[in-house]
């Protein structure tokens, strides 16, 4: 593997709900790969991205966009067809991964366990009756649930309900996001997410970040806003709760096929049993996100691992 200097393309911005965390991202990728002793420029994908790549001509191109126009496998289906190589995952891999039912269910068929749930389009929703459907959702999974968007993230459009009556608002403000709502039963515990890194020996889970919002809610404002959140790290957990919880942040990642970095969020029941809630293919990467944590948690220096990971994905291609 080569050690010269790299020109490397950090995409951040775009435009979805997430814009602005992205751009925190990517400016956090380039500043720790500038450390590393590359060449970067920060560019924002719009309708001259591929222009800007083909002028360019990076050696490699690092992902930090959040949300649909990023996450949603478009992007990297066409930096694949451009032939440039690319941090992070295939197409394939990040659709899967930003459909929260999918990768539930792909995960839970690996022997992850997962919450109850119920996946339901707006359509269905309307067309079968609205007070009908949440009758049957109640008897079935019991009115303390957390409903959210099927595809997203941030917690943007994710309510917690403690009651029926209110079901039919964060109904409203799930699809405010997406056209289908994931209703899942609430679990109680430790909430923590496992940032799992792809090293020379394979997938690495790094120490386990414990969330706890000052609100009590993980919350966009709580995600991004310094002082909203306690993070914990490592996680306050038992040493064999600690260990399951990274077996199966590996599990998660290996089979949706994610690739260099990724982040997988559980909750840690009372009985020390790690419940998948989701992943995310291009995981934040700002001041206030829980993977450069656990990254300092590790040991790590985050401009060497960035600079693995951008080489990885050189040699990759």
């Amino acid at each position: 593997m080569t050690t010269a200097p790299l020109n490397i393309m950090v995409l951040a911005g775009g435009i979805s709900h997430e814009r602005e965390v992205s751009l925190r991202s990517g400016r956090r990728v380039a500043d720790a790969l500038i450390a590393a002793g590359h060449a970067v420029t920060i560019v924002d994908p719009d309708a001259r991205l591929f222009d800007h790549i083909v002028a360019e001509r990076p050696d490699v191109v690092w992902p930090a966009v959040h949300g649909s126009s990023g996450e949603d496998g478009a992007l990297l289906d066409l930096l694949a067809a451009s032939g440039v190589p690319f941090v992070g995952p295939g197409a394939a891999a990040a659709r899967l991964t930003w459909s929260k039912p999918i990768s539930k269910t792909l995960v839970e068929r690996a022997g992850i366990t997962t919450a109850r749930s119920i996946t339901l389009p707006r359509e269905a929703f309307r067309e079968l009756g609205a007070s009908t459907v949440l009758e049957v959702v109640v008897a079935a999974l019991g009115s303390n649930l957390v409903v959210k968007p099927a595809q997203g993230g941030s917690a943007q459009g994710v309510s917690i309900v403690e009651s029926a009556d209110q079901l039919p608002r964060a109904m409203v403000d799930a699809y405010t996001y997406a056209e289908v709502a994931l209703i899942e039963q609430r679990v109680r515990g430790v909430e923590v997410a496992v940032t799992v890194v792809d090293d020379q020996n394979g997938p690495r889970a790094l120490p386990a970040v414990e969330i706890v919002p000052v609100e009590g809610v993980y919350s966009f404002e709580a995600r991004y806003n310094a002082g909203e959140t306690t993070f914990f790290v490592p996680a306050r957990l038992s040493e064999a709760a600690a260990a399951a919880v990274a077996e199966a942040a590996v599990i998660a990642h290996e089979t949706l096929g994610l690739a260099d970095i990724s982040r997988i969020d559980f909750i840690v029941d009372e009985n020390s049993q790690p419940v998948f809630l989701e992943a995310n293919a291009l995981p934040g990467l700002t001041e206030t996100s829980s993977a450069p944590l656990a990254i300092d948690a590790a040991g790590l220096d985050i401009a060497a691992l960035f600079d693995h990971l951008a080489r990885r994905a050189v040699v990759r291609a």
